[in-house]
């Protein structure tokens, strides 16, 4: 950090903030992670595995196969999710070869000052993410053991600050003991719940009352929405890997295995089952069917895993958020992780998780081009580039183009893909930017 940065905070908070990072390691917000402090392929592998293998997964496939039926569904997953390993590999990739944070990373492609606007969208929305999981955690808690929602979201907020204040180590440690339980619980719901059906029914399920009501863009665009923004700031934690080879082994054990295999979960027993008019944010869920079996020690596993599971990915997205504000602010992680996580919780309480579709549709709207701008710029037009204009308007240009025909698609081309559309018009828009702005320099 330079001397202006920390001349910013009080002499004694930024004494207090250099004992906790020498007791729980540096984040290195403002500079690169140096080979030293890299961390091994296994860390990082849990840290990303950890992250999309989750309920919320599980609800998400819940909802593509009962607007779509299973088979669409399955189709949408697979290609949806080897659309997000394509995008986030290359991301993540970019970030273990440099060593960089997001933030640093958008400042080369939006300038060193105009990464603010694309690092600040990226990190609020984290943030907003965060407050819908949260807000998941208390309503689910509230809904099956008739406790108060608002001192269950509190509490989950409460620990999910502390597994972030830990840092990358905390999300390691949560990740760690978040991905068996998941495999173990998940498959035995899903499991059982085919056994009451058969595979062939399952298969065969057409959708909502027999009704399929999503066309395939829409249901990729949920699949790709579902962790777009994160996906997008992957920098935040591939800058952990050790090597390039590191970081896609842990974005390949994301982007297709765990995620593919949280909405899975979900789409099974949702087929299997054939609930009228499922409610996936409900009752009709994983953490739902566990405790409708009525055994004490089920309720009681299926509450412990509920805080855990779902403390693995608000953790995550309190990291994102909490790492892009500090940047911008000049600040450090772990201040900012209490006092966005401390607002998160203000805004579960709200109930802001009832607004789940809006909220995918929003994401797929603004963020898609930010990483495909980026993608271009880093991979065709300027590679190896550094930091070197405050503002570069060709990158702002072209994720309006991009956000702008995702906007169209959205309200006027419904059949299309919200997430797809914008990306590649942002990366495209981008790149013929980019080659004019070339013949004019030359001309």
């Amino acid at each position: 950090m330079s001397t202006t940065e920390k001349h910013l905070e009080p002499e004694g908070l930024e004494h207090l903030e250099e004992e906790v990072d020498h007791a729980l390691g540096e984040e290195y917000e403002h500079e690169p992670v140096p080979a030293k402090a890299r961390r091994s392929m296994f860390s990082i592998t849990m840290v990303w595995m950890g992250f999309p293998m989750i309920i919320t997964g599980a609800m998400t496939g819940s909802i593509l196969v009962l607007g779509m039926g299973f088979a669409s569904a399955l189709k949408a997953m697979i290609i949806g999710n080897l659309i997000m390993l394509v995008y986030v590999g290359l991301l993540g990739q970019l970030g273990a070869r440099k060593g960089l944070n997001f933030a640093l990373l958008a400042s080369i492609v939006f300038g060193r000052k105009g990464y603010v606007f694309a690092s600040g969208l990226l990190s609020t929305l984290l943030l907003g993410w965060y407050a819908v999981q949260t807000g998941i955690t208390g309503a689910l808690v509230s809904s099956t053991y008739g406790l108060n929602y608002v001192v269950m979201t509190m509490i989950a907020g409460a620990l999910y600050i502390g597994i972030t204040f830990v840092g990358v180590k905390g999300l390691h440690i949560i990740g760690t003991i978040s991905v068996p339980l998941f495999v173990i619980l998940g498959l035995w719901v899903a499991g059982d719940a085919a056994a009451t059906s058969g595979w062939d029914a399952i298969m065969a399920y057409p959708g909502n009352n027999g009704v399929a009501t999503m066309s395939m863009g829409v249901g990729l665009t949920v699949v790709i929405a579902l962790f777009i923004d994160a996906g997008t700031v992957t920098a935040d934690f591939n800058r952990w890997a050790a090597d390039e080879k590191s970081s896609w082994v842990a974005t390949f054990s994301a982007f297709p295995f765990a995620n593919l295999v949280a909405m899975l979960v979900g789409g099974v027993m949702t087929a299997a089952l054939a609930v009228p008019d499922a409610n996936p944010f409900g009752t009709d869920n994983m953490f739902g069917y566990m405790n409708a079996q009525q055994m004490t020690w089920l309720s009681v596993l299926a509450f412990l895993f509920l805080y855990v599971n779902l403390g693995s990915v608000c953790a995550h997205c309190l990291y994102n958020a909490a790492t892009g504000w500090s940047r911008i602010l000049h600040s450090h992680m772990r201040l900012f992780a209490i006092i966005l996580g401390a607002i998160g919780i203000v805004i579960a309480a709200t109930n802001v998780w009832a607004f789940f579709i809006e909220w995918l549709s929003l994401l797929g709207i603004l963020v898609p081009p930010i990483g495909a701008i980026i993608l271009v710029d880093q991979y065709l037009v300027r590679k190896g580039s550094e930091i070197e204009a405050d503002w570069r308007g060709t990158a702002f240009l072209a994720w309006a183009c991009g956000s702008l025909v995702a906007f169209i698609v959205e309200w006027y081309l419904p059949h299309f893909s919200t997430a797809i559309s914008a990306g590649l018009v942002g990366g495209i828009a981008y790149y013929v930017l980019s080659s004019v702005m070339s013949i004019r320099a030359t001309a």
